[in-house]
């Protein structure tokens, strides 16, 4: 009958009225490849992330993933910038790259796995370096478990923040293999450095070690500079200057400490020499600190110097 042609007609535009209204929506929108790559690649050598650049997008960030500590790192795209740079880290655990953009409200991204290729057990190991007399450093390692015979080692040093790379111009060698590394000049080098081991075999391929050090950290110092005494019938009083350094440092960077031995066999007590006149007392009874300058009245005492960098 007509009532109910006209109902049934009534039900079926409420129907299809949001259908054609989400099917317009969705053709307002561009339509994008849902197997669009953005070919993401990795530089190790200056830490930057690429990808290749699209049309309309709007925003978007990068996250770096290291296998080991597990440990994110974000960061955000500038502009309309396609790439990221980031602060060195060690890479050879693995890591993991993911960058994501938005293009038209609509969400993209690629992650990017930088792994360690080689054999396992064949990188260095055993590694750390050292600085001495400010001006120089050694660097030593040892042979992976599972290095062949042939193996050979390649030290490279960079800068963290100009990204100033350079091999190691003085190898310590152990049977004709690269071991450590002698450097006289350290001049170039700044807060944070970059260090890579990696090595060449005929016979497998080799893994690389690589790390991230605070020079700071590694420095060990000299006793004081200018060590001056001055004693009469009952007090000595010693004063001095502190070392000399690969970088300038504060007088608050160092602490001092002063081992004080009686010339006699009978051991030492805390009522055997009077307090300090600057500075506070550490632990144990004969152990004395003070600021860079100052001095310390002794009696019939004798001592010697230690010195160390707070961190």
């Amino acid at each position: 009958c007509p009532r109910r042609l006209l109902t049934t007609a009534l039900l079926l535009s409420l129907l299809l009225d949001p259908a054609i209204l989400l099917l317009r929506e969705h053709q307002d929108l561009p339509a994008l490849d849902q197997n669009a790559s953005l070919h993401v690649t990795f530089d190790p050598k200056t830490m930057t992330l690429r990808w290749d650049c699209r049309e309309n997008v709007t925003s978007g960030e990068c996250l770096m993933t290291t296998h080991k500590e597990n440990s994110p790192v974000k960061k955000g795209i500038k502009g309309k910038e396609c790439r990221c740079t980031f602060q060195d880290r060690s890479l050879h655990g693995g890591v993991s790259f993911t960058v994501k953009v938005n293009i038209d409200q609509r969400w993209i991204s690629e992650t990017l796995v930088y792994s360690n290729p080689g054999v396992e057990g064949t990188a260095a190991q055993n590694f750390s370096c050292l600085i001495y007399n400010a001006d120089f450093m050694n660097c030593t390692w040892a042979k992976g478990q599972a290095a062949p015979n042939d193996i050979q080692y390649f030290l490279y040093i960079r800068d963290s923040k100009k990204k100033i790379e350079r091999e190691c111009p003085r190898y310590l060698q152990d049977s004709g293999t690269h071991v450590g590394c002698h450097l006289q000049n350290i001049s170039g080098l700044s807060f944070y450095s970059y260090f890579l081991v990696n090595g060449t075999s005929q016979k497998s391929g080799i893994q690389f070690f690589d790390s991230v050090l605070m020079l700071k950290e590694i420095e060990r110092y000299n006793p004081p500079n200018n060590i001056t005494v001055y004693c009469n019938e009952s007090h000595c009083f010693i004063q001095w200057e502190k070392p000399r350094t690969r970088k300038t440092l504060s007088d608050r960077e160092f602490q001092y400490q002063l081992d004080i031995q009686r010339q006699v066999s009978e051991p030492c007590s805390e009522q055997d020499f009077p307090p300090p006149e600057a500075g506070q007392p550490l632990s144990g009874p004969t152990v004395r600190t003070w600021g860079t300058w100052g001095g310390f009245r002794l009696g019939e005492h004798q001592g010697k110097f230690r010195v160390c960098s707070k961190t």
